[in-house]
């Protein structure tokens, strides 16, 4: 008789997938600490442009960092299989953060970002409606008990989520500065590249191996 030995594999951690949520967490840190956080101490000169809107900025910032911090632990395995009641939990305040985010960007879009020009405005808009959207499918995805569509639609929601580091990060670069030195035309033409393309590599990433 021939004796079959069977070798269990253990499959190698993910290096590069350690490596790009490592970017990404240190990424959207500096976002909150350089960015977002001193709007906090309620001073004309941090909200520039935006202190007769501070308020609806305030609800959007506030927003967008509870999504930022929700989103990694909602997406890690291991601390969602131990803490199931928690996961749910932090994916309705997911939920909430964002509809109160859009809300406030929404209102932003059209008081002052209308002053920039209709293009700033409405390049906000669509992001908004974006965000609201990728996040209502994940969703419905779970209350119909579509695990692997909820999945893939978090994913999708936590990419145009972190668009707001990414515009950040990319609209002050003086290579980007260089070729278009009006924000009326850099601030829109960034914020629709900061949310398209990634969200375009998701797409190609999530649909590779399907059948």
């Amino acid at each position: 008789m021939k004796t079959i030995s069977i070798i269990k594999i253990t499959k190698p951690p993910s290096y590069l997938k350690i490596a790009i949520w490592t970017f990404l967490i240190l990424l959207a840190g500096k976002f909150i600490i350089k960015d977002a956080l001193p709007y906090y101490g309620f001073t004309k000169e941090a909200f520039g442009r935006y202190w007769d809107f501070k308020w609806a900025l305030i609800g959007h910032i506030s927003g967008g960092i509870i999504a930022l911090v929700i989103g990694p632990f909602q997406f890690w395995k291991t601390f969602r299989n131990k803490y199931l009641i928690v996961h749910r939990w932090m994916g309705k305040t997911y939920l909430i953060a964002i509809l109160m985010a859009t809300i406030s960007s929404t209102y932003l879009a059209w008081t002052s970002g209308i002053r920039i020009n209709f293009s700033w405005a409405l390049s906000l808009q669509v992001l908004a409606f974006a965000w609201f959207t990728t996040v209502t499918m994940a969703y419905i995805s779970i209350r119909r008990k579509r695990v692997q569509q909820h999945k893939e639609w978090m994913i999708r929601s936590y990419v145009v989520t972190f668009a707001f580091v990414t515009f950040r990060w990319l609209v002050d670069l003086p290579l980007v500065v260089g070729l278009m030195e009006n924000f009326g035309e850099r601030g829109p033409a960034i914020i629709w590249l900061s949310w398209t393309i990634p969200l375009l590599i998701t797409e190609v990433v999530l649909n590779w191996n399907k059948k």
